[in-house]
């Protein structure tokens, strides 16, 4: 089995070396990773600058570039052989909700699927254990050996922060929703100028039964399975009907 590997927190974070490693007894690993932490960089591409890469040892390249670079360059360009899938993360902390529209993580699993590959993307919900999340990911890609994911689809994997043994169940879910982001930090630098930081993400609002959110407040693996076609279908009529009421000047 060949394994691309991806993440958007760079190619020295834990969490891409646990799952790597872990990995590595199912098949071929290859890493190909950001050369730092690119967190949020959602589907960014590098059009105004050429990638410049570095072999970082045996099937590992750093790129200075966003998640969304890496795995172009590695399909297009790095691998001789075609993987089986694409794995991204292990993501230092959660995408739950809200969050999958700015990650780097699932936006690496997100071009894996545009070029062809089945892909799935894995956060822990903390930064502790990632051998819990790397054991979950081992056998989500042992079983999509003999069951592949539809064609259409890419799954978004967060685990619970906790050891493998306290991990209570794997439930199926929805993306839940956060409230408003926290107002942003002012700070100035040592000449007095502005600076602002972004403030810390809302807590989840709909985060009841059947979420993502849910499922980790239960210690539960949550599996979400994601759709790249962001048309709403169910919306088309109505707007339709709403363009005939209207004058477009």
């Amino acid at each position: 089995m060949r394994i691309l590997i991806s993440n958007d927190d760079g190619i020295f974070a834990e969490g891409i070396n646990t799952l790597a490693c872990v990995l590595s007894e199912l098949g071929d690993v290859t890493v190909v990773a950001p050369d730092r932490n690119r967190s949020g960089a959602s589907n960014s591409l590098t059009l105004d600058n050429p990638l410049r890469i570095r072999k970082e040892g045996p099937g590992r390249v750093s790129v200075e570039g966003t998640p969304t670079d890496c795995v172009h360059f590695a399909l297009n360009e790095w691998l001789e052989h075609r993987p089986d899938i694409v794995v991204a993360g292990i993501n230092h902390g959660a995408n739950l909700g809200d969050d999958v529209l700015y990650s780097g993580t699932v936006a690496a699993a997100t071009e894996g699927h545009f070029l062809g590959v089945p892909a799935i993307a894995v956060s822990l919900v903390g930064t502790v254990y990632f051998d819990t999340a790397a054991q979950v990911v081992k056998e989500v890609v042992r079983n999509l050996v003999d069951k592949p994911l539809l064609k259409n689809q890419i799954l978004n994997i967060n685990v619970p922060d906790v050891p493998l043994a306290e991990i209570t169940g794997w439930q199926v879910t929805r993306l839940g929703a956060r409230h408003r982001a926290e107002q942003m930090v002012r700070d100035e630098d040592p000449r007095g100028k502005p600076l602002y930081w972004l403030g810390p993400p809302g807590a989840g609002q709909d985060a009841g039964p059947g979420t993502d959110f849910h499922a980790i407040e239960q210690k539960s693996v949550s599996i979400t399975p994601l759709q790249v076609d962001l048309t709403a279908h169910d919306a088309i009529e109505g707007v339709e009907q709403w363009m005939k009421e209207v004058e477009i000047k």
